[in-house]
């Protein structure tokens, strides 16, 4: 969490980057599903809050995702309803602006942009949500896909063992 804060705060020269980027790590979702997102996918009710429904580009099974105001406000005003929303994303941008807006952020790893999705499954994970509900968030066809991000867990376990003392 510490690192993706950071990295929201930290400047970065190009803003479609910067929003799908931090979008992916509210949502999970991949570049290729953000990069062909279109309005039409994007649904709205007063009672149900955002929520997105694509076919998944890996899969190519339908998915409908929850999101949340945060992550909505990252996708700007609404155009004409086939236009992609990223539509200035390029994956060249990508690779060659991500390097520098980490370094800002001075993380001092190597981040891809599908670091991003995992993150978003980590944070999760960390903030209690139970796996079969992360699991069906990043659209994986099977829970053992899923089971990698338990390690986050077995983590906190650790750490707790050091709250309870009598000395």
């Amino acid at each position: 969490m510490e690192e993706a804060r950071r990295l929201f705060d930290a400047p970065c020269k190009n803003q479609a980057v910067r929003r799908a980027s931090i979008f992916s790590m509210l949502t999970g979702m991949r570049y290729s599903d953000i990069a062909k997102l279109t309005w039409d996918e994007l649904q709205h009710s007063s009672s149900e809050g955002y929520c997105i429904r694509f076919t998944q580009q890996k899969t190519d099974r339908p998915v409908t995702l929850p999101i949340s105001d945060e992550a909505a406000e990252l996708l700007g005003t609404k155009t004409a309803s086939h236009r992609k929303i990223f539509h200035d994303l390029k994956k060249w941008n990508v690779d060659r602006v991500l390097p520098v807006w980490i370094s800002a952020a001075n993380i001092d790893k190597h981040v891809t942009f599908h670091c991003f999705r995992h993150t978003y499954a980590t944070l999760q994970m960390a903030s209690g949500t139970d796996i079969f509900t992360v699991s069906k968030m990043l659209g994986h066809k099977n829970i053992k896909t899923t089971q990698i991000y338990t390690k986050i867990i077995d983590e906190r376990k650790r750490e707790t063992t050091a709250k309870i003392s009598f000395r």
